[in-house]
C-alpha cells in the first residue's frame, strides 16, 4: 500500500488519514468503493483528485476506474456543491407534467441556472434523469427529500423553508 506522497500539505495528509480510516471501516474490496465515495461526498461535499487517487490505491484499482464511477453517478461530485442540492427530474413524465415551468421558477427565484450554485453557497441546481417519482410528476429532490406534483407556485415556499429566500 502506498504511503502518503511527500510534499503534501497538512490538509492533504489529513485527507489521506481519513480515507485510510474509511478503508478500515468498509474494507479493501471493490464493493467498498461506493460506500467510501459516498462518505467522502457527505464529508467534503465533493471528491477531489487526490481522494480518488488514494482510494484507488487503497482498493487496488486504477484511478481511472474510480474517476469513472465518480463521474457516472450524479450524486457524486468532483466540484463543490451548495449546502442544499435541488435535483429536478427531466424524464418524459416530468417533461409532460410541466417541469420546465418549475425549473424556470427555481432559476428566477435563486438567480442561477441549472448546473450552478447560488453566490452564498446555499443551493445548487442540478438536472437528474429520474428520481422514481413518475406517478407524482413533475418531481424533484432536495437533498434526500422527494417532492412530487410540484408547481411553480410552490417554489417560493419551498425555498423559504430552506432559508434561500425571504417570504
Amino acid at each position: 500500500m502506498l504511503t502518503a506522497p511527500a510534499g503534501l500539505s497538512a490538509e492533504q495528509e489529513d485527507l489521506v488519514t481519513e480515507i485510510d480510516a474509511m478503508v478500515e471501516r468498509h474494507g479493501q474490496g471493490r464493493d467498498a468503493l461506493i460506500p467510501i465515495l459516498q462518505e467522502l461526498q457527505a464529508t467534503h461535499g465533493q471528491i477531489e483528485d487526490l481522494a480518488m487517487q488514494v482510494v484507488a490505491n487503497r482498493l487496488r484499482m486504477s484511478a481511472t476506474d474510480v474517476y469513472g464511477v465518480v463521474t457516472f453517478y450524479s450524486f457524486l461530485k468532483t466540484r463543490p456543491t451548495g449546502r442544499h442540492v435541488i435535483r429536478m427530474c427531466r424524464n418524459l413524465s416530468c417533461q409532460f407534467a410541466g417541469k420546465q415551468a418549475v425549473a424556470e421558477q427555481l432559476e428566477r427565484e435563486l438567480g442561477v441556472p441549472f448546473g450552478e450554485t447560488t453566490e452564498d453557497g446555499l443551493i445548487t441546481l442540478e438536472w437528474v434523469n429520474c428520481i422514481g417519482q413518475c406517478d407524482r410528476a413533475p418531481a424533484m429532490l432536495i437533498d434526500d427529500q422527494a417532492y412530487g406534483a410540484v408547481t411553480p407556485g410552490q417554489i417560493g415556499g419551498i425555498l423559504a423553508d430552506l432559508g434561500a429566500i425571504d417570504r
